[in-house]
């Protein structure tokens, strides 16, 4: 008995260590969205590929000299992709889809209480939005808690998360959506997008947000200028 409580309690502490660092997928998955050596576009990025967002591409050129520092692991769009039909719900539990915030550059954050990078990160989104949010910009922060739906909004307001708008995702769906097309490979993950759901760039783990590297790409897509 004291052998099977002990395997117990090695086997829950792999797990909660591995929670710490985010939902990680095969490693195969990095390869999605690449073309293949005979040149063939894989299903993954065929599914979302939309020659409509090749001004997307365009502007992640002009923002490519500027994704460094804080934002250096920031991967700009190569080929022209639309971002899939994301649908999570509001504060209230009413439906929200990425087409309720067309017209405005956006950056979709996945994140969850049990992901200490995410933890860490959340007072940094707030200070962005805080600091651009407005008609032509908003950060998305969509939680993937499962269980304790009120968990989440407890914890934003515990380290004084005030001006982020509250989405959730209890089903995981966003995250599995965004997996399918290459892009969801753990949390934080984060997608840069422009007005027209076309997708400018995205993140794979933490950044500093609030921080002049992080400012500066925004602003640029936001077409601000640097």
């Amino acid at each position: 008995m004291i052998g099977l409580v002990a395997g117990a309690v090695v086997a829950g502490a792999m797990v909660g260590a591995l929670a710490l660092y985010g939902i990680n997928g095969p490693a195969g998955n990095a390869s999605a969205t690449k073309p293949q050596s005979d040149g063939t576009v894989p299903a993954a990025t065929a599914a979302i590929a939309d020659p409509q967002c090749q001004g997307a591409v365009d502007l992640g050129k002009t923002i490519a000299p500027l994704a460094k520092g804080e934002l250096a692991a920031l991967s700009l769009a190569t080929s022209a992709r639309r971002m899939p039909p994301l649908a999570f719900t509001d504060a209230a539990g009413k439906p929200v889809t990425l087409e309720d915030f067309k017209g405005k550059v956006l950056l979709v954050n996945l994140w969850a209480t049990w992901c200490v990078p995410c933890r860490k990160e959340m007072p940094a989104l707030d200070a962005l939005e805080r600091t651009l949010g407005g008609d032509k910009f908003q950060v998305v922060a969509i939680n993937l808690d499962t269980r304790d739906p009120k968990k989440p909004q407890a914890f934003l307001n515990e380290i004084g998360v005030s001006s982020l708008a509250f989405y959730a995702d209890p089903n995981t769906k966003t995250f599995q959506a965004l997996r399918s097309v290459g892009r969801g490979f753990g949390l934080p993950t984060s997608l840069l997008v422009d007005a027209k759901g076309c997708e400018i760039g995205y993140l794979a783990g933490p950044a500093e947000w609030a921080g002049s590297d992080a400012l500066a790409v925004i602003k640029a897509a936001m077409g601000g200028g640097a």
